[in-house]
């Protein structure tokens, strides 16, 4: 098509897009709905040609006001939250590209000063803009693929036209920047699923290496993140590819082996990645001896006494599991000596039965399928299991509604790793898990056909999840008819014993509606408070159940989090840390309640917000009744600042007036929650 004919066809799009902004902007409420798909097809058009986003950037303001945005999220931009933009830039449904992207041009004009925003600052729809671009940036870089064709159709190119014209105007500068602090906000919390962190690195090194880009003042914090992959030590500087650097080691002295332990550990607790040439370098320190070994995992006292005690199940685990695409677990290893759990009777046994363990056809094929054929997928699971152990706090849900499971094998591997093992034995040899429910044993087999197949699991929770799932569901049945919230009964039973017997919850499950709220906080800060509870420190993890709100304290679902510690913080402020199975813990929750995961004494993986705000989200915990605390001494101002959090979030809609009903029949229902 030449200039001048896109040019004609363009404007006559616009003549239409035009019409059909007037005719939305005319009708009322009801009738807008009835005119909308005039304007969401009029868009479409418009994007799909050259000058398409800078022309529906002009209209930005006339569309929002006619009632595009009524009755979504995008009528609220400040509450978007940037890294939901991937979903729907990427999305089969071209109305839902369409409206992301209107949105997102709204926001370039808002953040240019064309429009005056009354709901956004021009500086806050900048920011959201770097951060939109940031989290697409493969999107920039690369081509739609066969799968976004097949979905997308033309709009995947839409997509792209429209973050290309967003990058053009905000500046890879910026984009990156926020990138590069978006990357080490995630690392902090050192989750065990990071290949996506992995590819966004990569996407950086592109980017690095294009002449055009100006990485600006982020440039420190990219070269490092880039190092830790593919150019850590001065024997992969260039990175030469793993086959290169396996011969450079047999010429080097156990000097510079030594150098190059160092700076591979140095730069793995540093970030939280393994390079692969890490792994290299760890299988050829095998016959080096167990100094080298310790070097290489940079290990303290703690974890060198392990290596020592258990050389021969180190190497042979190191032997199985570690490989240049499995390097990832060489983390999780390390991390397993330093907690010491070797020492615990049973665990150094397990572990050998897992060494010789026969996976079953079932186990093998989803292991295959989902992380591909080399190496085996005996090593894939033996990986899982390393990774599993020495971060208990970095399992992550996936896009698995049921959070139960997920917090259920964090804190086997936390509190219980020979349980953990023997779960895991069960599910990868016998494809079945048996467990009991008030005496009566359960299986996990399924009645009908398996559910789908998740893909974005670690290798432990692929094998496991689905098990625990059906377990889960099976408990809540049985619990049918009975009076109350089916957690009373099923998380002692399906997390452990240590899980309180005392139980409390503020929501009627009959109607939804709050109930005793003064005296179900009295209780919590009497039973987790240390200036209530005669400062006894929470002896095991204990589940809990939390109210989610997003950023705009609009309530989204119950949740299923772990109860860590509560403590003061290093500002002497008292607060709850807890493990939540999200794939990202870092959540703003609305009303000034943002989760910390960083800067607050937050271990590695822990989630924390102060005592009251926390407490103003919780709506189920666990206690035990022996140890009531003394709830009468709370203070009454603090309890109504809880109160206060409530009423302006949550609780808004769940008066006697408006009832939000929990669903008692099935419990998976409690935890839908997966998306924030």
């Amino acid at each position: 098509m030449s200039q001048h004919s896109s040019g004609t066809t363009l404007d006559r799009r616009l003549a239409t897009l035009d019409h059909a902004t007037r005719s939305l902007s005319d009708a009322g409420d009801f009738g807008k709905q009835v005119k909308l798909p005039r304007v969401l097809d009029a868009l479409r058009r418009v994007l799909l040609l050259p000058g398409g986003c800078a022309a529906v950037r002009d209209r930005a303001e006339q569309l929002e006001t006619a009632g595009l945005f009524l009755g979504t999220d995008w009528a609220t931009p400040q509450i978007l939250i940037p890294a939901l933009s991937t979903g729907s830039l990427r999305s089969a449904n071209a109305d839902t590209v369409v409206v992301e992207a209107v949105s997102d041009l709204r926001l370039l004009a808002v953040a240019k000063g064309d429009y005056e925003h009354p709901s956004i600052s021009a500086v806050h729809a900048d920011d959201h803009l770097s951060q939109v671009l940031a989290v697409n940036l493969s999107l920039l870089f690369t081509p739609p693929s066969e799968a976004e064709r097949a979905q997308q159709g033309r709009m995947a190119q839409v997509s792209r036209e429209l973050l290309h014209h967003l990058v053009a105007e905000v500046g890879y500068e910026k984009v990156l920047e926020n990138l590069v602090d978006e990357i080490w906000r995630i690392l902090r919390q050192r989750p065990i699923q990071v290949d996506s962190v992995k590819r966004m690195i990569t996407q950086i090194a592109v980017a690095r290496a294009n002449p055009d880009v100006d990485l600006g003042a982020s440039s420190l914090g990219a070269d490092r993140l880039i190092s830790s992959l593919y150019g850590t030590t001065e024997g992969c500087r260039e990175d030469p590819g793993v086959e290169i650097y396996a011969a450079r080691l047999e010429s080097m002295d156990d000097s510079a082996l030594q150098y190059e332990a160092t700076g591979f550990a140095r730069s793995m607790h540093d970030t939280g990645l393994v390079s692969p040439y890490h792994a290299v370098l760890l299988r050829f320190l095998l016959g080096r001896g167990e100094y080298l070994l310790g070097e290489a995992m940079g290990l303290s006292s703690t974890g060198r006494d392990s290596l020592l005690c258990y050389h021969e199940l180190v190497h042979a685990l190191i032997d199985q599991a570690v490989h240049v695409e499995t390097a990832q677990c060489v983390y999780g290893l390390t991390l397993m000596l330093e907690r010491g759990i070797l020492y615990q009777p049973p665990v150094a046994p397990a572990l050998w039965r897992q060494l010789a363990l026969r996976l079953s056809p079932y186990s093998q094929q989803r292991l295959t399928q989902v992380f591909g054929p080399t190496p085996h997928a005996r090593a894939w699971l033996l990986s899982g299991m390393l990774s599993v152990l020495g971060l208990p706090l970095g399992i992550g849900q996936g896009d698995n509604p049921t959070c139960q499971s997920a917090r259920a094998l964090s804190m086997w591997a936390y509190n219980d790793p020979d349980y953990l093992l023997q779960t895991l034995v069960w599910a990868a040899r016998d494809d079945e898990i048996v467990m009991h429910f008030e005496g009566q044993p359960l299986s996990s087999r399924p009645d009908g056909d398996a559910a789908p197949l998740q893909t974005d699991l670690d290798p432990v929770s692929l094998l496991v999840v689905p098990h625990l799932d059906r377990i889960y569901a099976e408990m809540g049945r049985r619990c049918l008819g009975r009076d109350g919230d089916p957690h009373r009964w099923i998380n002692p039973e399906f997390h452990g014993w240590w899980s309180g017997r005392g139980f409390r919850i503020n929501v009627d499950v009959t109607t939804g509606h709050l109930t005793d709220l003064d005296q179900f906080q009295r209780h919590f800060y009497a039973g987790y408070h240390p200036f209530y509870n005669g400062n006894q420190p929470v002896i095991h993890p204990q589940p809990a159940g939390i109210a989610v709100t997003d950023s705009g304290a609009r309530f989204v679902g119950w949740h299923a989090i772990t109860i860590l510690r509560v403590s003061l913080d290093p500002q002497q402020q008292m607060r709850v840390y807890f493990y939540n199975p999200n794939n990202d813990s870092g959540q703003d929750w609305g009303d000034g309640v943002v989760v910390g995961t960083a800067g607050h004494g937050e271990r590695f993986g822990e989630a924390s917000l102060p005592f009251e705000q926390f407490a103003s989200r919780l709506y189920i915990f666990h206690f035990d009744p022996l140890e009531p605390g003394e709830s009468a001494a709370v203070d009454p101002e603090e309890l109504e600042r809880v109160m206060g959090y409530i009423r302006r979030s949550w609780g808004a809609d769940r008066l006697p007036e408006e009832p939000v009903a929990l669903d008692e029949v099935d419990p998976e229902t409690h935890t839908s929650y997966r998306h924030l």
